[in-house]
């Protein structure tokens, strides 16, 4: 299904187990630049927000809170397999498998989608809202996640994650 005149946004948060400098987190911070830039290279890909996945500093327009160990990536796409392409038919993947190793369990939804224009730049701000929003009232055409998307497949097989898991 196409949104005409839109693209899909998607922002994910978490919060490192350690600061980006500890052995314990060396790989990830050592991985970001080639699966950030894989991402660019992807059809169906739009725009990245500078800094994206990397964590905030409080001098970037990425930092959550202050926050040093917070990371958020937010992105635009074509279409939802674009994106799901990326996410789960690539190395991203492995990383996706193994972010325990390297973040803190959130206990709350972390990962949100939306429609935007074509040519909007969502601010992580937007992002953020639209996070608290889909907490707070689940899922609508405002704010989503994967099982709300009819269209949405590879993530069902390919997943690491129960759905169920997903939706909470």
């Amino acid at each position: 299904m196409t949104h005409a005149g839109h693209h899909l946004a998607e922002l994910n948060i978490g919060r490192l187990l350690a600061p980006t400098d500890d052995p314990r987190v060396a790989e990830f911070m050592g991985a970001l630049d080639k699966v950030n830039g894989l991402g660019k290279r992807m059809p169906g890909f739009v725009w990245m927000m500078e800094g994206s996945g990397t964590p905030g500093t409080g001098n970037t327009e990425n930092c959550i809170a202050g926050d040093p160990q917070s990371v958020a990536n937010l992105t635009v796409w074509t279409d939802i397999a674009s994106l799901e392409q990326f996410v789960w038919n690539t190395v991203h993947r492995q990383f996706y498998q193994r972010r325990a190793a390297w973040f803190e369990v959130l206990h709350k939804m972390h990962f949100v989608m939306w429609w935007v224009p074509q040519g909007h730049r969502p601010t992580l701000e937007e992002g953020l809202e639209r996070l608290e929003h889909l907490r707070a009232n689940g899922a609508s055409a405002y704010a989503f996640g994967w099982d709300w998307l009819d269209e949405a497949q590879l993530w069902k097989r390919r997943s690491c994650t129960a759905a169920t898991e997903l939706a909470q």
